[in-house]
């Protein structure tokens, strides 16, 4: 996989994604402003090895959600909290341990935290149980605009460094 700053053509793409529910509240609004923040430079696009476009992964403050920063949850040192999308087409079909391996590597390397950081809607157990694989602790969960949020984080082994 290869991981590169978006592109606009991506972020385009990117703002017509709709997933079937209970995942809409991952569905991007079509808004221009939505444009802005995908190219603000904390968003990266992801392709797979015949150089299709597959997903997203943002790094910093925007992959953070509103509630936890109301609560105070997103302190601490050397973390970096990541946020990512997969195509809708592409989601449910097994791809998602490489694509978030990918984006784990490619934070590690460009970003060299301790811990890495992320937060995930309670209802999407098929998410969880892939962080949960990959060494993701359950952290606090939160309310954010009505809906149940929780904090994962994941120690970086010392060998990474």
């Amino acid at each position: 996989m290869e991981i590169h700053k978006l592109t606009v053509e991506e972020a385009n793409e990117i703002n017509t994604w709709t997933y079937e529910e209970p995942y809409d509240l991952y569905s991007f609004s079509g808004e221009e402003e939505v444009i802005e923040e995908l190219l603000d430079g904390t968003y990266y696009g992801c392709c797979d090895d015949n150089r299709e476009f597959i997903g997203y992964f943002c790094f910093g403050e925007n992959a953070q959600v509103p509630g936890g920063r109301d609560a105070y949850l997103y302190g601490g040192e050397d973390v970096i909290d990541i946020g990512l999308g997969m195509k809708p087409a592409l989601t449910g079909k097994g791809l998602g341990k490489m694509f978030f391996q990918a984006g784990i590597a490619f934070a590690a390397k460009e970003y060299k935290p301790k811990t890495f950081r992320l937060s995930v809607a309670t209802f999407n157990t098929r998410a969880i149980t892939l962080y949960k694989k990959i060494g993701f602790q359950q952290g606090p969960i939160f309310l954010s605009r009505g809906r149940k949020f929780m904090l994962m984080e994941y120690e970086r082994p010392s060998v990474w460094n």
